[in-house]
């Protein structure tokens, strides 16, 4: 068997140190995995890592082997104090032969008990550095051998000091990057919370204050959301408002368009799957429901869902589990539902498209968001909204709009919504070449609508019509003075809301919609202007 001399032995141990300090494990771990290495190899009793604390102007004891935790506590040093202090004022190794002969030997921890005739306690202490600063020492100690063994070792423990102040640098660099990116972190959702307060939603008609009234209400609660309403009245803003409004505030929002995917790639999206499990799924792949855990997730256009994917949606939202595609494993998660969809969910059911126990699992709360035109109250403020931000972005300051402008923008029917009126104004602020909203600025369809309201077709618009009618009601209804009113609000009232419902095929929330009235309003008018209906 080979014995290794005292060369062989410091090569075997500073390879073994340098992969104990390139493990990535904790700074505290990797020195007290270093130590009991050395203390093993080289009969170290006690070892301990001082670190100089800036906040306390003190060196303290940072990981320790051979000490007790009230020894590691009692271990702190002022700068010049004992002879660890004196180490890392003046950045010199100190070797000390027997303790119990050095006056400046403090035993600050009160480990260290010499007994008469017991063998002499060595102790050694070596600075660690960061370049030409010390930042703490090392200190290590021993029963006495003979005075080429301290120096060896003291040689031995210098290099080591040298790697383990490399690791401390490393450590710190790392530790300076995850407070970075934790301090951004929380400055993003800090952002994200202000971004999406109640108060930032725009809207002060009677419709909006509902919509409002209902997200605050529900925002805190666990209970899933189903959102209502045409493309681009702002579903994602109100689920956003609804997450960040919640205890889940911190937790991710996944949002996933469900109308984007074939139903195939869709459920992989939704929850996942294993390699293997297609042609394709070269690697496992983490869902969006694991993603989501803890936080919620939006369902974008919910409708468009498959039977089958219907089916595994139900499962998530009763038992809160599923599989990944491919697995046998069950998946737990806690994930809020706030699904959207532009589609009459009921008569989808009616239709045999939608499940109906889904349908009543999504319902828990149903927030209707009104159009655009049946909230038209709310567009010159949504107008100097979007100005104030695409004024900022592209660096320009249209603010001047005139009577005409803003009365085209209120008539116009909006079929695009917010979404429509957002992409209009940026149209506009990016084309501009002064401080003047101008209708030549606005998309074509919006000119040509300008053009139809009050050009040559002016007999044809809501207000030619409305002449015509009045006149012809003063001529037939002579002798029903009194009742003028009544009647031909009234038969203009039952003619309107037939005409809508046949334009929407029956559906009452598209007709309510198309008409820009709250759907209970049209039901109620439906019964007392006893119009017949498919239902």
């Amino acid at each position: 068997m080979h014995i290794m001399d005292r060369s062989e032995q410091e090569l075997d141990i500073l390879e073994q140190i340098s992969q104990i300090l390139g493990g990535g494990m904790e700074l505290g771990q990797v020195f007290q995995r270093a130590m009991a290495l050395l203390g093993d190899k080289l009969n170290f009793q006690r070892c301990a890592l001082v670190l100089w604390d800036e906040a306390t102007d003190h060196g303290r004891i940072a990981a320790a082997v051979g000490l007790s935790r009230e020894e590691i506590q009692r271990g702190r040093y002022a700068l010049g104090e004992g002879i660890t202090g004196r180490v890392m004022a003046t950045g010199r190794p100190q070797i000390i032969s027997d303790i119990s002969k050095d006056r400046d030997f403090l035993n600050r921890t009160g480990s260290r008990t010499v007994e008469a005739g017991s063998p002499a306690i060595s102790f050694l202490c070596v600075p660690v550095k960061e370049g030409d600063r010390v930042v703490g020492a090392i200190t290590v100690d021993k029963p006495f051998a003979d005075e080429v063994t301290l120096a060896s070792d003291a040689r031995l423990l210098k290099i080591i000091a040298g790697e383990i102040s490399q690791t401390i640098r490393i450590h710190h660099m790392v530790q300076m990057e995850k407070d970075e990116l934790l301090a951004e972190n929380q400055l993003l959702r800090d952002n994200l919370h202000s971004k999406y307060r109640f108060d930032n939603i725009i809207g002060s008609s009677p419709a909006m204050m509902e919509v409002l009234a209902t997200t605050a209400q529900v925002a805190p609660s666990r209970a899933t959301v189903l959102l209502l309403g045409e493309t681009g009245v702002g579903k994602e803003l109100v689920a956003k408002a609804i997450h960040y409004n919640s205890p889940r505030r911190d937790k991710p929002f996944i949002r996933v368009n469900c109308g984007a995917l074939s139903a195939q790639l869709l459920e992989s999206e939704l929850f996942g799957h294993v390699k293997g499990a297609f042609t394709g799924a070269i690697r496992d792949k983490v869902g969006r429901f694991e993603a989501a855990d803890g936080g919620s997730i939006f369902l974008d256009e919910i409708g468009t869902l498959t039977h089958e994917l219907q089916v595994k949606l139900l499962r998530v939202l009763q038992e809160r589990e599923f599989e990944r595609v491919g697995d046998h494993r069950t998946v737990k998660v806690d994930v809020r539902v706030i699904a959207a969809t532009n589609l009459d969910l009921e008569e989808e059911v009616h239709k045999g498209t939608f499940r109906e126990d889904l349908y009543y699992r999504l319902n828990v709360v149903t927030i209707n968001i009104p159009p655009l035109r049946a909230r038209r109250e709310d567009i010159p403020r949504l107008i100097d909204h979007f100005l104030d931000h695409f004024n900022r972005d592209n660096n320009r300051n249209v603010r001047k709009i005139s009577r005409e402008v803003l009365n085209t923008l209120l008539r116009y029917p909006w079929p695009g919504n917010v979404r429509e009126l957002e992409n209009a104004v940026e149209r506009s602020v990016v084309l501009s070449t002064g401080e003047e909203f101008t209708e030549d600025l606005l998309p074509l369809q919006i000119r040509m609508f300008a053009q139809q309201v009050r050009g040559d077709t002016a007999g044809d618009s809501i207000e030619g019509l409305a002449g015509k009618l009045a006149t012809q009601a003063v001529k037939e209804f002579e002798t029903e003075e009194g009742r003028v009113y009544d009647l031909v609000v009234g038969a203009l009232e039952r003619q309107l809301i037939v005409e809508a419902l046949d334009h929407t095929s029956g559906v009452k929330t598209r007709a309510a919609d198309f008409l820009g009235i709250n759907r209970n309003t049209l039901n109620k008018k439906v019964k007392e202007l006893n119009i017949p209906t498919s239902d």
